[in-house]
């Protein structure tokens, strides 16, 4: 569940869309985009309190304006989600039986990726708070 952010205004209910950090060393107030989680020295503004900051005398004023079109995800980005869908999709083949590899590890028990081996070297079978 996601709560959106208010602007931190005193009596504005408004949806913040930029985040306002102040830098004290410098003299400068940087006013971005909107965080990813707000922080407890940072503050949100709506969109008109953002296009109406000013900063007191002797200070700066960065505003740092996001590009629209790095805000969405990219066609790599797109094609990546694809591709781990469709391999996730996929089904597993059943192993045949036969024989394996003198001294490979033998798959005892297999949750989703995750696989539990045994030490063909180990004779003795897990107890049930081995099992996954």
């Amino acid at each position: 569940m996601s709560i959106a952010r208010i602007c931190s205004r005193a009596a504005c209910h408004r949806a913040a869309v930029s985040t306002l950090t102040y830098v004290y060393a410098d003299s400068t107030c940087v006013l971005g985009p909107l965080a990813t989680y707000a922080e407890p020295h940072c503050y949100d503004l709506c969109a008109d309190h953002a296009d109406r900051l000013t900063a007191p005398n002797g200070w700066e004023v960065i505003r740092l304006a996001p590009d629209p079109a790095a805000a969405g995800p990219s066609d790599n980005d797109l094609e990546a989600l694809a591709n781990a869908v469709r391999e996730a999709a996929r089904p597993v083949p059943p192993r045949e039986p036969g024989p394996s590899a003198p001294g490979a590890p033998i798959e005892i028990a297999r949750r989703g990726h995750l696989r539990m081996l045994r030490d063909p070297g180990n004779s003795r079978a897990p107890d049930s708070s081995e099992q996954a």
